[in-house]
């Protein structure tokens, strides 16, 4: 297993309780129980994958708390900046999938423990062996004082010219539009790699033209735009030209965390130096395997499955 990149994120875990049967979650009789947080997500993605990776976090000193510490420690992540915070219980959600594998998340976060970080825990330290440093505006959008949070570890990273990936991943449940896109504009001069859905990049922009995409990358200074367009496919904007790649044809169950799953085959293709369209080929593959397994992270292939994948071009049964 190759560990010889490692990678960084900050961001919250919560328990996530997926439905027994599809439907409005109204008729849902019993739930499973399960880790999620798309910041985890791209973490065990990324060592799935082979990467070093370490989580920075706080969970509730609760039980869930120590399920989701316990699952990721497991997955090979280094938690070592991960702490169990009294009297604040671990975040909740609760899924609702269709018939289609589309679906609603409903999200109990009220005092998450991740409220007690401050910018003072963030230190220089934490970035020694780290190659990359991963974000997502779910972070952003939980309390205010989590931009300023997100800014110290960007200006750090800057210092030691670790490159930056970023997805927006907006929720607007968390905070709205306008607040969302003021935020991301002031943290798009620190990124290099912006991995975002067409969807999400048409809201922050007001447009999703070519041009519109261009000017942004260009405004920014941005070295790799990645437009994830699910079923239509990906593209990637760098080096004054667009790569674009098909979607791999799957049946999904799940499509919860195949976004994050894409970001962590990306930025495993980008640390190993893959050209544009094999970035794009690997991570559509990796976010096309997450949709064919029910859950946040357990479709997230090892690096063996996603090779024999996309080169075979036909969906693994398991």
């Amino acid at each position: 297993m190759d560990t010889d990149f490692g990678v960084l994120t900050l961001g919250d875990a919560l328990i996530t309780f997926n439905p027994s049967v599809t439907g409005p979650m109204r008729y849902v009789p019993t739930f499973s129980r399960k880790v999620g947080g798309a910041e985890l997500n791209f973490a065990i993605g990324c060592a799935r994958l082979g990467l070093n990776s370490k989580w920075v976090s706080r969970l509730g000193g609760d039980e869930f708390g120590r399920v989701i510490y316990n699952f990721a420690r497991g997955e090979g992540i280094d938690v070592s900046e991960v702490k169990l915070v009294e009297g604040y219980p671990t975040s909740l959600n609760f899924k609702e999938i269709r018939e289609d594998g589309s679906g609603k998340t409903f999200y109990y976060r009220y005092q998450s423990p991740i409220l007690t970080m401050e910018p003072s825990d963030i230190t220089e330290q934490m970035l020694d062996g780290i190659d990359l440093v991963h974000l997502t505006g779910v972070f952003m959008a939980i309390d205010k004082k989590n931009i300023e949070i997100t800014k110290k570890l960007l200006i750090l990273a800057n210092q030691k010219n670790i490159p930056v990936s970023f997805d927006p991943n907006i929720r607007l449940k968390l905070w709205t539009i306008e607040e969302a896109t003021a935020a991301y504009m002031n943290i798009f001069p620190y990124v290099d790699i912006l991995l975002t859905g067409l969807d999400e990049i048409e809201m922050i922009l007001g447009d999703s033209t070519e041009q519109a995409l261009v000017e942004c990358a260009k405004r920014f200074e941005i070295s790799e735009l990645v437009i994830k367009d699910g079923g239509n496919g990906a593209r990637v904007y760098t080096n004054n030209n667009w790569y674009k790649q098909e979607a791999f044809q799957v049946t999904p169950i799940d499509t919860v965390g195949a976004g994050d799953g894409f970001d962590a085959g990306y930025i495993y293709s980008y640390l190993h130096e893959y050209e544009p369209n094999e970035r794009l080929k690997f991570a559509n593959g990796v976010g096309a395997l997450v949709t064919t397994v029910s859950g946040d992270n357990e479709g997230l292939p090892e690096l063996s499955e996603v090779l024999a994948f996309i080169r075979n071009d036909k969906v693994i049964e398991r």
